[in-house]
């Protein structure tokens, strides 16, 4: 293996100078700002990030919503993937367009259209109130679905895009030697797309972690209760600048780890779609 990348690499063309310092330039405009962020850190206080009680409450808040909606992710995300991935559902192509919408859509849209359904008013969430006295927006359920309507995506798309690529002639084989269908998808598909499925709750947890726009919108901001740890950032920015550094060099590192961990798992899911 090491001989044929040592070959692969004696063997590539040279790459023209102009498209490596466009390369360059493109470098330093996404590292540049978060160099400066770095810079601008007062590390001295990082130990009141963690002691002062409004970031310490952000934190935990933004630590047990994202879970849980990671969590909710998978219980709702696994199965919408395998119908995408592997049914001849009509009309897929469009459910998979608006299941992922909110990857692309502007975060403050997701939080109105979340208040547009689920508030006291909302679609559904008229009959929620008035039926069984539940109101949903401005509270931590909220945020938890806020998390999930912006986040899920990434999972779906990455088992999607891992179920596609699979070979299926071991699931053929097992399905020919008597396996029952849930025996197979338990006994073989899953296993298969383990690491797909690990890399797809790494991204949502850590996309649910960073949620801000739908957030302060169907959630609200209220301490303890709704106020995330992106939430507390902007907030401190009109108060206490040196705090709101320290909190977003904290979810820079949390994003920046999250990446580098998945290395090429992620752009390697998309590539292996059909």
């Amino acid at each position: 293996m090491t001989s044929q990348r040592t070959r692969r690499r004696r063997t590539a063309p040279r790459t023209p100078v102009p498209i490596v310092a466009l390369a360059v330039i493109a470098v330093v405009f996404f590292a540049l700002p978060l160099l400066a962020l770095v810079l601008r850190v007062p590390w001295s206080d990082v130990g009141d990030l963690f002691t002062a009680s409004a970031p310490r409450e952000a934190l935990l808040l933004s630590l047990l919503t994202s879970v849980i909606a990671t969590a909710c992710a998978l219980v709702l995300g696994l199965p919408l993937a395998w119908v995408l991935a592997r049914t001849q559902l009509p009309g897929r192509h469009v459910i998979r367009a608006v299941c992922t919408l909110t990857m692309v859509l502007p975060p403050v849209v997701a939080g109105v259209a979340l208040l547009a359904a689920l508030g006291r008013r909302g679609l559904i969430g008229a009959s929620l109130n008035d039926w069984f006295g539940i109101r949903l927006p401005f509270t931590t359920p909220a945020v938890i679905i806020a998390q999930v309507f912006v986040a899920m995506p990434f999972l779906v798309l990455t088992v999607e895009s891992a179920l596609h690529s699979t070979d299926r002639t071991v699931e053929d084989a097992a399905r020919t030697l008597g396996a029952s269908p849930w025996t197979v998808i338990r006994r073989v598909t899953l296993p298969a797309v383990r690491p797909a499925i690990l890399s797809g709750l790494v991204l949502t947890w850590a996309r649910a972690l960073g949620e801000f726009g739908a957030t302060v919108t169907f959630a609200g901001n209220f301490p303890g209760t709704t106020r995330t740890l992106p939430v507390a950032t902007y907030l401190a920015l009109e108060s206490d600048v040196d705090q709101a550094l320290l909190m977003s060099v904290l979810l820079m590192v949390v994003s920046f780890v999250v990446l580098v961990s998945m290395r090429d798992r992620w752009t390697g899911a998309i590539g292996g779609r059909r």
